[in-house]
């Protein structure tokens, strides 16, 4: 993290699910919360969730919100899609100085700081990082229909479809199928339903995997295994090497501990901040190279 510069400035973490706003620096920290700010799912709720809180921050610090648009801010959104859209949201909230990313880049900052290492986050949906030499790249994160591997949605969705196959009679039923085929009161309520439901709704559902992985339900094990593979297959091919730290976040990332290869359940680390943290030193480094 970079110590020692007072500029004021700003970090949105802007999530599927919360909306983090932090103000900092020599006259103290302010923070806000609030809701959704997913920009592809609803651009205008989410810049209205924005908006909202950049106006509470100058509330709460004692300045108007021009003051606050005029201040350097990193704006870390969930469903940025490029430069257009970046664009648009400066516009949008008539920003000054703003730099405009997805989500992914202030997690692994307040993950791993300037370290080398990885960064497997594990939530409703899954992205990965791998930052050497200052370098970052990242992969995923593309969503519940073309991606989300590992994820809490991609360990359900597998436990109800597999559920479905040993309905079927394809495959043996286990404790947790059943439990599963309960949960929905029959196969046929599982495929209404289930169809339906958003990936939240379907993630939610991930906590019967895992403790039926726990419980050593054949079918928990080969998904959770399954998603463990894929976390070391790409965090591989992207550079991460044994000695390397590796951060496991997202309510599902800890879970995956028990299931990875042994050199890098060794390397695991707890991450050193969360996002809105990493936000604001991204923040910082914005300001610098504008001042530059």
């Amino acid at each position: 993290m970079r110590v020692g510069d007072h500029t004021t400035v700003i970090a949105v973490d802007g999530g599927g699910t919360r909306c983090r706003l932090v103000l900092d620096g020599p006259g103290g920290r302010v923070a806000v919360e609030r809701g959704s700010a997913n920009v592809s799912s609803d651009f205008e709720a989410a810049m209205g969730e924005v908006e909202a809180g950049l106006s509470e921050l100058a509330a709460r610090s004692g300045r108007s919100l021009a003051q606050i648009q005029a201040l350097p801010i990193y704006l870390g959104l969930a469903g940025m899609t490029g430069e257009d859209v970046a664009a648009r949201v400066i516009a949008r909230l008539n920003l000054s100085r703003a730099r405009v990313e997805g989500d992914h880049p202030a997690a692994l900052r307040g993950a791993l700081g300037r370290a080398d290492g990885a960064l497997a986050h594990l939530g409703t949906g899954s992205f990965f990082a791998v930052q050497i030499g200052g370098q970052a790249r990242f992969a995923g994160g593309w969503g519940a229909r073309l991606g989300d591997e590992a994820s809490a949605f991609w360990v359900a969705r597998a436990a109800l479809a597999a559920a479905l196959v040993a309905e079927d009679g394809l495959d043996e039923k286990t404790d947790l199928t059943r439990a599963l085929i309960a949960h929905y009161g029959s196969a046929d309520q599982m495929s209404a339903r289930a169809n339906t439901e958003s990936p939240g709704k379907i993630g939610a559902l991930a906590p019967m995997v895992t403790e039926g992985a726990a419980a050593g339900d054949p079918l928990g094990l080969r998904i959770l295994r399954a998603g463990a593979d894929h976390i070391a297959g790409v965090i591989t091919a992207m550079g991460w090497q044994a000695g390397m730290a590796l951060c496991l976040t997202g309510g599902l990332g800890p879970v995956y501990r028990a299931y990875l290869p042994a050199p890098m359940a060794a390397a695991l680390r707890a991450p050193l901040a969360k996002p809105v943290e990493g936000g604001l030193d991204l923040a910082r480094d914005f300001a610098a190279e504008a001042r530059a």
